[in-house]
């Protein structure tokens, strides 16, 4: 869908001439209807230029920038490998061909076309970077340069390699190569090969359904240990295991408690636990089923002291 090519507020929109244009419909329409549109003469250009720029005669405006958005569709052509719609593509491009006719200087001896080229692409490089990734790829000027001439270096030397040797990688030496024709560092290259092979990453995915939990990065690199709740519960779990303990084993008769201790709160040296249900049987002249019932109403005895303490 195409909106406007004038939107409102830009100071060049005008009535009629737009009329010539569909702003709203099928993209194919849309190029058509432009295709059509009369080119300037370099007379005409200069005729229109100066109203613009002496009398603010948005007639006039609207007659350049009417006569050039064939430019932008042709422009807008060379970045649809970019996976954005041609459609935005052209209405970022018609944005930037609004500010060349806004700026263009009619006594400077350069065809508007010439002028209006930079300023096209100027927006619709900015808008495939600010929608390409979510997390944005390039910032610097060098960066940007590497960003829309990376891929196209890359398949030139994809094409000119045999087809059994062909591979996705750069070599050192196409890395190098690079580097030299950019005027960048070969690190910034193989930074920027990164980023565009990469994809993104949804930090924190909606469920799959089914009452499946989804899971993402936020799950391991949120840290939680500061978190007021889980503070909280450390701090509860601390006293449980150290004054709750000691007060549940005070709770138990003595042989009760030398059960309880040296089968779940003894460690050897060599990280063995402590007695066995035959060593404490042998110890106290029962059977070892004893021993395990004594255990189980002491771990009994035992809970219900923490629950209380907690």
């Amino acid at each position: 869908m195409i909106p406007s090519v004038l939107p409102a507020g830009t100071g060049l929109a005008v009535a009629s001439p737009w009329s010539m244009v569909p702003a709203l419909g099928n993209l194919d329409a849309y190029i058509s209807a432009v295709n059509k549109l009369p080119l300037l003469t370099p007379e005409e250009e200069q005729e229109y230029a100066r109203k613009l720029r002496e009398h603010d005669d948005l007639e006039a405006a609207g007659k350049l920038v009417l006569s050039h958005l064939r430019l932008v569709v042709s422009v807008s052509r060379k970045y649809v490998g970019y996976g954005l719609p041609q459609g935005d593509l052209i209405q970022e491009g018609n944005i930037g061909l609004m500010k060349a006719v806004k700026r263009f200087d009619p006594d400077q001896g350069v065809r508007l076309v010439s002028y209006a080229l930079h300023w096209i692409k100027a927006e619709i490089h900015e808008y495939i970077l600010k929608n390409w990734r979510m997390v944005k790829v390039a910032t610097t000027k060098a960066q940007r340069k590497l960003f829309f001439n990376l891929r196209s270096m890359k398949q030139g030397f994809k094409d000119e390699a045999d087809a059994p040797t062909h591979r996705d990688t750069l070599t050192d030496a196409q890395v190098d190569v690079m580097a030299h024709d950019l005027g960048v560092k070969r690190e910034e290259v193989l930074e920027m090969e990164t980023r565009m092979s990469g994809g993104d990453v949804v930090l924190d995915p909606t469920p799959a359904g089914d009452g499946e939990e989804a899971f993402g990065p936020i799950s391991y690199l949120t840290d939680v240990r500061h978190e007021p709740t889980a503070v909280i519960e450390a701090h509860q779990r601390d006293r449980l295991a150290s004054d709750g303990l000691a007060a549940a084993l005070e709770q138990l008769d003595p042989r009760s408690r030398r059960i309880v201790e040296q089968r779940w709160l003894q460690v050897n040296d060599d990280g063995s636990g402590g007695l066995t249900l035959h060593d404490l049987a042998a110890e106290y002249g029962v059977s070892a089923e004893r021993i395990r019932q004594i255990e189980v109403a002491a771990m009994k005895k035992m809970r219900l002291a923490l629950a209380a303490y907690a």
